[in-house]
């Protein structure tokens, strides 16, 4: 059996730099009633995204807040999806529930800004939009939200896939502002 070589005490491997950006949308303290009393924990939600439209979203729970956020982070880099983007916004209104949270998104032109709040905030920056209108309904659990945000944009077609799927022009089926942003570079 051999040993793996020791490192000198009190010295961390360098930490390498990473290509993704990192919110956290949530930590909460938790409770496990056990047979000597209540055990306390946290929960943490960690968002992480490149900003060009990968996005991953984590859960980590542990005994303490930075280990709950470094396994929250490492189980959102595990988790990455890729949502279609148009330009800096999202390519259709889209509306989506999970659990008791609503959300709708809606696209909006460039220079709107990002209206959002919250847990949602924090998953669209990270996918790297800019300009959207969105509304959060319902249940407030910042947990519910996120994954609501994340299912919404992970079932949004980009237009070239709808336009295939309908048969049509690319023109025939993008957003309005979308055409005219085309013709005036085009």
């Amino acid at each position: 059996m051999t040993r793996r070589p020791q490192r000198p005490q009190g010295k961390r491997p360098p930490e390498r730099p990473s290509d993704y950006e990192e919110r956290i949308a949530d930590i909460s303290r938790v409770v496990t009633v056990v047979k000597g009393g209540r055990r306390f924990s946290f929960r943490t939600v960690v968002v992480v995204g490149d900003l060009k439209g990968i996005v991953g979203v984590g859960i980590g729970r542990a005994r303490s807040v930075p280990d709950s956020l470094k396994k929250a982070g490492e189980r959102a880099r595990q988790n990455l999806k890729k949502v279609p983007l148009l330009g800096t916004t999202i390519p259709h209104e889209i509306t989506t529930e999970f659990g008791g949270a609503k959300v709708f998104m809606k696209p909006a032109s460039p220079g709107t800004g990002l209206v959002a709040g919250g847990g949602m905030r924090a998953v669209l920056e990270c996918a790297g939009v800019k300009d959207v209108l969105s509304k959060s309904q319902g249940s407030n659990n910042t947990l519910n939200v996120v994954n609501a945000t994340m299912a919404a944009l992970l079932t949004m077609k980009r237009p070239e896939d709808v336009a295939l799927l309908r048969g049509k022009d690319v023109s025939q089926v993008s957003p309005v502002w979308a055409r005219k942003r085309a013709e005036q570079n085009g």
